[in-house]
């Protein structure tokens, strides 16, 4: 998915003066912000330097890497005696606002909002300590109607809101194609609809869009209603890998407290590492997670492809954040955002190292 990162970003003209935080969101899919006051695991052992850390993701698979750390304690038992509690996002400004205000200290959350974040707090509101996940973006269109990717022109795509990774990757392609859109109407050669994750699948029922570009579980659902996956945007990706999901910490949280950051981080590393060994317990914990999050599970029509369409990885691939953001300038979307010192990745490396792991790079994007 591409990503949309804005310092001066010409979304913000008056046409988008409605739209919070640019409507740069991630690949949300679930419940507005919630709180957690209650883990799996209950802080126990040595306390850090903090008491507590607050932690914010989106009750969605591609931010499954701490669903599952939150479901099965793995979080919490890197914590030790310091407490960890979580708060639920459906939407990436929110959980920006949050962090800059000092309600959580760190947070999973998709390209968009993290370079959005970064570029309207001047560089000084939070880093990208991680990576999460890579993957999870289809477009999947009726196949009534849409035969081929050349079929595309003249039909209503939905993307989950303006600005927002999957919606800069949607226009990328579009521009690919030679065909013309405007950014900021979705009006053209093909009609880009913005429409909330949660009601895309009705919509897609309804007749009113005529497909989707879309990240998981959203997809899947889509496909479960008859739809069919057009196109993977793996598949656009150098080695089929683009970034969906990072993790960003409160500068200010970083530098008080650098090693319940690294705790958080080397639980990270550990829950993906377990993710990747027991692909089928981590399903079904993340299910059990989103079930309590939101009342009911996935149906295993949806989780099963939704869950092998994700690749779960602690590199934040840095060099893929950038081309998105190439993509947005390119789409007409913002203007070149200065993203030096966006990264940093030495707590997570030195986490990496211990773990016998390889270190990961921030494309030139680090702190200096």
């Amino acid at each position: 998915m591409s990503a949309a990162r804005p310092l001066t970003t010409l979304r913000t003209i008056a046409a988008i003066a409605a739209l919070p935080l640019l409507a740069l969101t991630a690949c949300g899919y679930g419940s507005d912000s919630k709180d957690e006051d209650t883990s799996k695991v209950a802080a126990e052992g040595k306390k850090l330097s903090a008491d507590t850390v607050r932690i914010g993701y989106f009750p969605n698979l591609t931010h499954a890497t701490a669903l599952v750390g939150d479901q099965e304690g793995l979080l919490q038992k890197e914590l030790g005696g310091t407490k960890a509690t979580y708060s639920q996002f459906n939407a990436g400004p929110a959980e920006i606002e949050a962090l800059n205000s000092g309600s959580i200290d760190i947070g999973w959350i998709g390209p968009s909002p993290a370079i959005n974040g970064y570029s309207t707090t001047d560089g000084k509101g939070l880093r990208i300590i991680g990576g999460s996940a890579s993957g999870g973006v289809k477009l999947v269109v009726n196949p009534d109607k849409v035969k081929s990717l050349k079929d595309i022109k003249g039909k209503k795509i939905a993307t989950p809101q303006l600005g927002n990774t999957q919606d800069v990757a949607f226009l990328n392609w579009i521009a690919e194609q030679g065909w013309k859109v405007d950014a900021q109407s979705g009006k053209g050669d093909v009609s880009v609809v913005r429409t909330d994750n949660k009601i895309t699948p009705d919509a897609y029922k309804s007749g009113s869009i005529d497909g989707a570009w879309v990240p998981e579980p959203t997809a899947s659902k889509l496909v479960a209603e008859g739809g069919k996956v057009l196109l993977d945007e793996a598949d656009l990706w150098p080695d089929k890998k683009f970034v969906i999901t990072n993790i960003i910490v409160s500068q200010t949280f970083l530098k008080e407290h650098p090693d319940v950051v690294q705790a958080v981080l080397r639980g990270s590393v550990k829950t993906n590492t377990w993710i990747n060994a027991n692909p089928d317990k981590a399903k079904a914990a993340a299910n059990t997670k989103l079930q309590e999050l939101s009342g009911k599970p996935l149906p295993a029509d949806v989780l099963d492809p939704a869950w092998k369409s994700i690749q779960f990885t602690d590199d934040p691939l840095a060099s893929t954040l950038n081309t998105e953001a190439e993509h947005a300038v390119k789409a007409g979307l913002l203007k070149k955002p200065k993203l030096d010192g966006i990264y940093d990745l030495a707590p997570l490396n030195k986490v990496l190292t211990a773990e016998g792991k390889s270190t990961v790079d921030d494309a030139g994007l680090g702190v200096k």
